[in-house]
């Protein structure tokens, strides 16, 4: 076996590390917390289901590898919850750290492709990264929905956080936005957010 191709599979076994990440989001209909690698599948099929309602035209593939790549980081820096303060302090260093043990087990270019597709997403400059994120948020948002806000209700989230986090959405998917501030409505007046 030549090493570009060992170097390529020891990545590949590497990122299996990513379904043992546990998320604060729980499955729909009050399964168990779900996984990192679980929460991408779900944000690359959504992009794709909702391309159509992206504000700018962009490059599918490439936004359902953003979706899938994202938080393979989180392998090494474990997840931040999207409300903890003290947690988000620190995200961005332990990321870094990360991006560049996990990618650099791969082939140089392939290594500095996925480093470029990182930092895109976490740039939040580019229609694709854009839409991306509005991925990110809109994931856990259905999930919290169905569950009747049990994981916003078990860390005292508040609809302020929720909607701050939220409207980024509008960033990449102005209708997306709009589907998201009737479910936050309805979740205020189930009384599932403070």
């Amino acid at each position: 076996m030549n090493e570009r191709l060992k170097k390529q599979l020891a990545f590949a076994l590497e990122i299996d590390k990513e379904k043992n990440i546990f998320r604060q989001t729980h499955l729909s209909n009050h399964g168990r917390n779900e996984n990192d690698a679980e929460h991408a599948w779900h944000m690359a099929i959504m992009a794709y289901l909702l391309k159509e309602y992206a504000n700018e035209p962009v490059d599918i593939g490439k936004v359902m590898l953003m979706c899938l790549m994202h938080d393979v980081v989180e392998i090494d820096a474990g997840d931040t919850y999207a409300y903890d303060a003290e947690a988000l302090k620190s995200q961005k260093e332990r990321e870094d750290a990360a991006k560049e043990r996990i990618f650099g087990m791969l082939p140089t270019e392939q290594k500095e492709e996925l480093i470029a597709l990182f930092d895109e997403f976490e740039a939040y400059e580019t229609a694709e990264s854009k839409f991306a994120h509005a991925m990110d948020n809109m994931q856990p948002l259905i999930l919290n929905h169905s569950n009747n806000g049990g994981d916003w209700k078990e860390h005292g989230v508040s609809a302020k956080q929720v909607y701050g986090r939220q409207s980024q959405t509008a960033k990449g998917s102005l209708i997306l936005f709009e589907a998201t501030d009737e479910l936050l409505k309805e979740n205020i007046e189930k009384g599932n957010l403070k």
